[in-house]
């Protein structure tokens, strides 16, 4: 069920887009729009914040972010998780996160940042389908489909900020998976930022494509799995994985923290939802809800 992919036929496409960019520059403006489900971490309100540390220097990210989401990517049970959001910067270049991962915006100018990139997928429980963040909640429906473990994802991204004031975010990653699964996966997402009196908010379109690796590891279900739950056996194939829209709502309290609310609603593509997992014991279509409170101090 985990089969390995060819990461460079992959690859080879953005990075080619990468390398054709201007070099890198000064820094953009941030601004996010991201998945709070799916064992992923939800913005950084203190992002918003001016920073007392030196553009150059280093910057580090405290938070906090209560989310209740569908206790399995595809699952009709809820439950509610305390994700811990850690942040470390370099200033516009280096930047490493519980939820952004590991990278360096290698190229950087113009609205263009691009470079490589490490992520963290955590891994799946059969007997209670949660986060290790897990807090209450919770679903009964993977007993027998086995766990999955924790997951690296190395790969390349690019993202372009346009618009008259820069509101406008575009952003695509391209991954490969090791470990937990060794399948392709690629996000892309857009999204509108902006200010109104004291509030920060963004907001937008995504999706996510996955290679037939990672669809059959999560949605799939081989003859020994069907025997232990009863389930039909299942083979997906790759495709689009999920698409959606997301939004945040920023209230800084000081130059220093701030406190975000997060919202999301994805529906599942067309092949994970033919699984027998899905039809019968999930849901394709999922929301999430959190609320994260961040604080962001220079060394």
């Amino acid at each position: 069920m985990r089969r390995t992919s060819a990461f460079a036929s992959f690859l080879l496409a953005l990075l080619a887009l990468s390398l054709a960019l201007p070099a890198r520059a000064e820094d953009q403006p941030a601004g996010q729009s991201a998945p709070a489900a799916r064992g992923q971490l939800p913005p950084d309100g203190s992002r918003a914040q001016a920073s007392r540390a030196p553009a150059s220097g280093w910057r580090v990210g405290l938070g906090l972010a209560p989310v209740f989401a569908p206790a399995w990517q595809g699952s009709k049970d809820t439950a509610l998780s305390i994700f811990p959001d850690l942040r470390l910067n370099k200033g516009d270049t280096l930047f490493l996160s519980v939820r952004d991962g590991l990278g360096w915006n290698a190229i950087n100018r113009g609205g263009w940042k691009a470079g490589p990139l490490v992520k963290l997928r955590f891994g799946r429980n059969e007997d209670d389908g949660g986060s290790p963040f897990l807090i209450a909640g919770g679903s009964t429906a993977l007993r027998g489909m086995g766990d999955i473990g924790a997951a690296g994802e190395a790969g390349v991204f690019v993202e372009k900020r346009f618009g008259p004031r820069m509101e406008w975010r575009a952003r695509a990653e391209l991954r490969q998976g090791f470990g937990g699964h060794e399948g392709a996966i690629g996000d892309v997402q857009i999204a509108r930022t902006g200010r109104s009196g004291r509030l920060l908010f963004s907001v937008g379109p995504r999706a996510t494509f996955a290679g037939r690796d990672f669809v059959r590891t999560y949605f799939g279900v081989d003859e020994a799995e069907a025997q232990r739950t009863g389930l039909a056996v299942s083979r997906p194939d790759g495709g689009l994985l999920s698409w959606g829209l997301g939004g945040t709502l920023t209230r800084p309290l000081t130059l220093r923290s701030a406190v975000t609310a997060i919202a999301g609603v994805d529906r599942l593509g067309g092949e994970p939802a033919r699984s027998a997992l899905i039809r019968e014991r999930g849901r394709r279509t999922q929301v999430s809800l959190g609320l994260a409170y961040g604080v962001q101090f220079g060394l």
